[in-house]
């Protein structure tokens, strides 16, 4: 009877470059998740009056913490980049979700706040959901720039959408202003993937090459964008309604833009195709529940600090 493996036969199964994509973009999720957690705490503390996005950015430029998470965003952004120099869009994207489960216990340990049994149930079905997806679906990527008449056609038909978005925000308010700053937001990073293709590619020419590419400086406006957006959209209404709404709008955002401006595909069977749809509704479902919740514990928290902030002073301390 043999209790033991000869060194012969354990073989070393190599890692493919998705399995490194993977790697990068579940340390890019991490990160995210410790710079918004940062970034939404400086964003409900910043300023006690209504602002406008730009301003809120500019206010935030004081503010040692959101520089904080201004240093984790770039960090996630260099880790996605080098994920999706090895991996798709879809891919990417689908895993960035997760930065909800890093940022559950991360909430928990700020706010003192206890994780309950349903938040540990949709972060459990969450994981699943992605695991099926990464490894069912199986995204692949085609190509890495898209030609300019592809972008035109993707600025006319994003652009008004988004612009609707910020003037709708500022028409309205709460709810409606929070999901409208968050889909610009959501987007606003969606499109940041896509591009990220094309300027690595076109960094792989040298930095001459780079500054040329037009991909470039689209690329640093969506990533400012989104960092704006994002902190506006946290301070708008409630992080109920703004939280969510970005969390799922870069994923299905990147998704489109990826199998109509990059062609990317899934490499499903017809008999798995149930399954992976399947795997999608889950991950909506419980991407919806955990934000919301995860938004609602941020809310009670700002709450309970802003009431102790303004409790009178006793007659002895005046």
């Amino acid at each position: 009877m043999v209790f033991g493996l000869n060194r012969q036969s354990v073989r070393r199964v190599p890692m493919t470059s998705a399995d490194v994509a993977v790697l990068l973009a579940l340390g890019a999720a991490l990160v995210s998740a410790l710079g918004s957690v940062i970034r939404q705490r400086s964003a409900h503390e910043i300023v006690d009056k209504p602002v406008g996005a730009w301003e809120l950015f500019r206010l935030s430029l004081r503010d040692t913490r959101w520089w904080l998470g201004a240093v984790a965003a770039v960090a996630n952004y260099a880790l996605q980049a080098a994920a999706l120099s090895l991996g798709s869009v879809m891919l990417v994207t689908a895993l960035q979700v997760t930065v909800l489960l890093f940022a559950l216990p991360i909430n928990a340990r700020i706010t003192h706040h206890r994780v309950t049994a349903w938040e540990w149930i949709w972060a459990a079905l969450l994981a699943g959901a992605v695991a099926v997806i990464v490894a069912v679906g199986n995204p692949a990527a085609d190509q890495q720039r898209a030609p300019l008449e592809t972008w035109l056609v993707v600025a006319l038909v994003m652009g008004p959408a988004l612009v609707f978005c910020v003037l709708g925000a500022r028409i309205w308010s709460g709810a409606v202003a929070a999901v409208l700053l968050a889909l610009v937001a959501g987007s606003s990073l969606a499109l940041f993937a896509v591009l990220t293709k094309g300027v690595v590619e076109a960094g792989e020419g040298g930095v001459g090459a780079l500054l040329r590419a037009p991909e470039l400086y689209a690329w640093l406006a969506v990533a400012l964008a989104g960092m704006v957006f994002q902190q506006a959209s946290f301070r708008a209404g409630a992080l109920t309604a703004s939280l969510p709404t970005m969390t799922l709008a870069k994923p299905v955002v990147g998704w489109i833009l990826g199998i109509t401006v990059l062609s990317e595909t899934l490499r499903v069977d017809d008999e798995k195709l149930f399954v992976l749809v399947a795997a999608v509704m889950v991950m909506i479902v419980s991407t919806v529940a955990l934000a919301r919740g995860e938004a609602a514990t941020m809310e009670a928290v700002n709450k309970r600090r802003s009431k102790a902030t303004r409790q009178p002073l006793a007659p002895s301390e005046r």
